[in-house]
């Protein structure tokens, strides 16, 4: 039997704990600084894919959280549009897959994100 010391985690319990779908829409809303249905236009632009409740409710993991962070940093900060913002992700992953190094402007993003990936 292994034992474990106290507070610490396996890699899967942490995945997992990134993964609970925990905040509502409102709360998720909050906690970005946005508005409710800007994370609904993120998620019609394919950007995020929240849990959906029995009864069809949005509930956001801290992955989610994090994933809009990264999201907002590229159109706030970078002013990239949506469609910029859905080409870059799909880059990063390509990036992190073949251990390209990204530009040094979009290091900080890319580092953020691939920790969620």
């Amino acid at each position: 039997m292994k034992v474990m010391a106290r507070g610490t985690r396996t890699h899967h319990q942490s995945f997992s704990d990134m993964d609970k779908p925990l905040y509502t829409i409102s709360v998720a809303a909050e906690i970005l600084e946005t508005h409710p249905r800007t994370l609904m236009l993120y998620e019609d632009a394919h950007l995020i894919e929240p849990h959906r409740t029995s009864t069809n409710r949005r509930r956001y993991s801290q992955r989610d959280i994090s994933k809009v962070q990264v999201i907002q940093s590229l159109t706030r900060e970078k002013g990239v549009t949506l469609a910029g913002v859905r080409h870059i992700l799909s880059l990063f992953d390509v990036m992190k897959r073949h251990r390209v190094e990204p530009p040094a402007e979009l290091r900080e993003i890319f580092d953020r994100y691939a920790q969620l990936i």
